[in-house]
């Protein structure tokens, strides 16, 4: 589990709504970092910059597409 420092510079898309149902990122160094905006107190999960890329890339590509 990644122990976030206080202060951190969470970010959401502009795409999200206005009921709160997001992720919220951040970037620590060469991690990026994702919480559920709902409980910003909870778990963070943290990846590599190139897992990072790699995930988007996927996604953007269909990878994940589940039909």
């Amino acid at each position: 589990m990644y122990e976030e420092p206080r202060g951190r510079d969470w970010r959401k898309s502009s795409h999200s709504g206005t009921d709160g149902d997001c992720v919220e990122f951040a970037i620590d160094g060469e991690r990026v970092l994702l919480r559920d905006s709902k409980d910003p107190t909870g778990p963070v999960l943290s990846f590599t910059r190139a897992e990072w890329i790699a995930f988007v890339r996927g996604t953007r590509d269909g990878e994940f597409d589940l039909g």
